[in-house]
């Protein structure tokens, strides 16, 4: 299981997200370009001494993630509002890649067009979404329940 994260553009959201790749042991992709750099003084703080811990691979554009992607096989599941998909009736695998957009603007269209799966939180009418470091957590966890060994789905 990995995340991967679209150009963030909150420090905090990013140091927190690499955290809880860190305390999980899940790896972090950070998709250039990001809209802070990583000496980013919120960043280092959200993410503490938690960085050190986390295996984070950066790619400098989107193709060439996607290159890797295909290189490496994994499905790609965007977790977006616009998803149809609800995250817990989604069927995971180990080797998917959880993509995150930009906090401010999501993924581009052809970003979305490229993902195997859309999926969604809901949440109640009239809300846009939750924090994307919590939608992080949520369905990462979700992933995880499913595909540890030993673990039961039902």
């Amino acid at each position: 299981m990995r995340i991967a994260l679209f150009q963030p553009d909150i420090p905090q959201n990013t140091g927190t997200i690499l955290r809880l790749c860190a305390c999980l042991d899940v790896e972090a992709h950070i998709i250039e370009p990001a809209g802070f750099p990583i000496s980013d003084r919120h960043f280092r703080r959200a993410g503490m001494d938690y960085l050190d811990q986390v295996t984070i691979i950066r790619h400098d554009c989107w193709s060439n993630f996607e290159q890797w992607r295909a290189a490496t096989g994994c499905r790609l599941v965007l977790l977006t509002t616009k998803g149809l998909t609800p995250y817990l009736e989604y069927r995971y695998s180990a080797s998917d890649v959880l993509l995150l957009g930009r906090e401010s603007v999501g993924v581009p269209d052809d970003v979305a067009a490229a993902a195997d799966a859309r999926l969604v939180i809901p949440v109640q009418p009239g809300l846009r979404s939750l924090n994307v470091a919590m939608a992080a957590a949520m369905v990462l966890g979700e992933a995880l329940r499913q595909t540890t060994p030993g673990s039961e789905v039902s």
